[in-house]
């Protein structure tokens, strides 16, 4: 029978069981029967337990391939999260780095900054003395520009960098009237009147003034710190650099006096006497 079953299945069974089950009825007899329609019952219940047995064993099967499955996902996530990990660690390092170094600087800044404000302090003064030693060109405006940088440093709203930057543009522009030409009008003090005049700067070098109706030319006397005129064959000299100064003639070479350069001693003796 159990070789029967291997061979042709559950319903092959069933049927061969009732053919000889009709066969031994009317063969055998009802006793007999009833033996083998126990067998039968009992090899039906056999089939049903083994297909049962099958059914949990596929199940534990399927649950187990689906948690072989979950396990290599689990473990690639935790791969992912090693690799994740070990990269934050080395941003989180590199920030670490980072805070010291600004910790660093800002230690340095507040050093810096300490010696830094007496420097643009001892920096303020200079470029005042400079600028009332200099020949007097633009008075008003640079007097003006330096009074605002030595305002400038007494506040508290303003950052040293400001101060700082503000400094070095009065020294910049300070830096460019010693390689540059410039013509500008303003009033100039006679023993009559005050009256305006063409101011003709060539550098640092020499300063020149004519009146409007060029009547009248001069010059600043570095020595003397004062203004003296020039004789008249300059006026159409003087006029010619006002020109080029303004860019309305092509620059071309000026014969005029230039003062004699003189040392700071007796430049700031000038000074005091002027």
């Amino acid at each position: 029978m159990q070789y029967w079953l291997k061979k042709f299945g559950r319903q092959h069974v069933l049927c061969s069981a009732g053919l000889v089950m009709s066969l031994l009825v009317f063969g055998a007899g009802s006793g007999f029967a009833q033996d083998l329609q126990e067998v039968v019952k009992v090899e039906n219940q056999r089939n049903q337990n083994a297909a049962a047995s099958q059914r949990r064993i596929d199940g534990l099967s399927d649950a187990a391939n689906a948690a072989v499955q979950e396990y290599r996902q689990v473990n690639r996530q935790i791969a992912d999260l090693r690799s994740y990990n070990a990269q934050m660690q080395t941003l989180i390092n590199d920030q670490e780095r980072e805070v010291a170094s600004l910790q660093r600087q800002i230690e340095n800044i507040t050093f810096v900054e300490r010696q830094i404000m007496p420097l643009m302090l001892r920096m303020t003064k200079s470029i005042d003395q400079f600028v009332n030693a200099d020949i007097p060109f633009l008075m008003e405006e640079r007097q003006e520009r330096v009074s605002g940088l030595t305002a400038l440093m007494d506040r508290s709203d303003v950052t040293t960098s400001e101060k700082y930057r503000r400094l070095m543009e009065a020294y910049g522009i300070e830096n460019e009237y010693g390689w540059t030409m410039e013509s500008y009008r303003g009033a100039l003090a006679f023993e009559d009147a005050s009256r305006d005049v063409d101011f003709l700067r060539l550098g640092r070098v020499a300063l020149y003034y004519q009146t409007l109706d060029g009547s009248t030319t001069g010059m600043w006397d570095v020595e003397q710190a004062a203004w003296i005129q020039l004789p008249g064959k300059y006026r159409d000299t003087v006029k010619q650099g006002l020109r080029i100064a303004k860019k309305q003639v092509a620059p071309d070479l000026l014969y005029l006096p230039v003062p004699a350069p003189i040392s700071a001693n007796a430049a700031s003796d000038a000074e005091v006497a002027r």
